[in-house]
């Protein structure tokens, strides 16, 4: 990116970083010029661990799932020692792909398109009618790697880890927290996902503050005991947690709802017997795609036709008032009437914390462009 590509207010004034009672939200431009679609994906999304799937599903040799982080499609494997290897989705003959389903099982990646042999290491096996092919070696045409870490049970990608931070940093103290609890011993049982007509950053935004709960979310409201909600911020995480208002299929008044949003786009919602996974995708400065993984303790036939068909419902009536209000709030936002708005200092702390770590990631693309 060049100083003459800089979005707008893209400036040291707007990437000032002030204390939540004394500070603005961001500009209104952050959410709706184009130009910061290309500047998120490429200088936030791949630059931060991303949440792809659950380990147990690639239980043996040869199991492999498809995903996309940072629009890119990735595909990962477990090899024969057992390790998980992962890939970009990208044949390097023209681009194929090596794996078209969400998951499956193979031995070897083979392109889809002409047909390209990958062994699970990424080197280059068969390359079909390119014996007359001068000045070529398989050597040069290996598959791109990408970094991969497990943590509870789940995995998580980043496409530049030399540019994020380490990942046991930004994991650190959610194990200890969320104890005796062990997200590695629920099972993984369905994805859904729900298109947003709204930047990617309204929807964190909505995520992140109870604030909106008691208009947007009546029946939540008998969920959580709202007058006990509170929210931590630390370095690369926010909390937000509450005590169950009472007995519910989530458990009783002893339990506890945690809710953590990793920067900047992942949500681990944590529930006694229950994790919902949360991944919200940039798709374009003006739409977004929440992707939506649910785990259980118990995924009996009783139970999916029981507590987790409730479940669902439940989650689904919430998913679709969190959507309607941010698409609203996104077409106020792209109004003229709009430009920076303040801060609850007692609910919107996560929110305040979420735009503090977004200045800090543009800071550093400024950094480098004034550097280069």
């Amino acid at each position: 990116m060049t100083p003459d590509q800089t979005p707008p207010d893209l400036t040291p004034h707007h990437l000032k970083e002030e204390v939540l009672e004394r500070s603005k939200t961001i500009p209104s431009s952050w959410y709706v010029h184009p130009a910061y679609h290309k500047l998120d994906q490429d200088r936030i999304y791949a630059r931060t661990w991303q949440y792809v799937g659950s380990a147990a599903r690639l239980a043996a040799h040869g199991d492999y799932m498809t995903d996309t982080v940072a629009g890119n499609p990735v595909v990962i494997i477990r090899d024969k020692a057992g390790d998980l290897k992962g890939y970009f989705n990208v044949c390097k003959h023209r681009g194929g792909p090596l794996a078209m389903d969400a998951c499956g099982h193979s031995k070897v990646l083979q392109c889809k398109y002409h047909g390209w042999t990958y062994l699970l290491d990424g080197s280059l096996r068969g390359v079909p009618r390119f014996d007359r092919t001068e000045l070529f070696d398989k050597k040069d045409f290996g598959l791109d790697p990408v970094c991969l870490r497990e943590w509870q049970g789940l995995i998580f990608a980043c496409l530049e880890p030399d540019h994020a931070p380490p990942f046991d940093e930004v994991m650190e103290g959610i194990s200890e927290r969320i104890a005796p609890m062990d997200l590695s011993t629920l099972r993984f049982h369905v994805r859904d996902s729900y298109d947003v007509k709204s930047n990617w950053k309204v929807y964190v935004d909505n995520y992140l503050e109870g604030y909106h709960i008691p208009l947007v979310h009546p029946d939540l409201m008998t969920v959580l005991d709202f007058r006990s909600y509170q929210t931590e911020m630390l370095k690369h995480y926010s909390l937000q947690f509450s005590p169950l208002a009472g007995d519910t299929m989530y458990g009783s008044k002893d339990d506890q709802a945690f809710y953590y949003f990793i920067y900047p786009n992942i949500m681990l919602n944590i529930l006694p017997g229950r994790l919902q996974v949360n991944r919200v995708d940039a798709l374009k400065s003006d739409s977004c795609r929440t992707i939506f993984d649910y785990y259980y303790d118990s995924i009996t036939p009783e139970d999916v036709k029981g507590r987790i068909k409730e479940d669902l419902a439940f989650s689904d009536q919430v998913q679709a008032e969190d959507i309607e209000i941010c698409e609203y709030v996104f077409n106020g936002l792209a109004s003229r009437a709009y430009d920076q708005g303040r801060f609850s200092y007692d609910l919107e702390g996560g929110v305040h914390h979420f735009q503090q770590c977004l200045k800090r990631s543009y800071r550093a693309v400024l950094d480098e462009m004034g550097a280069s």
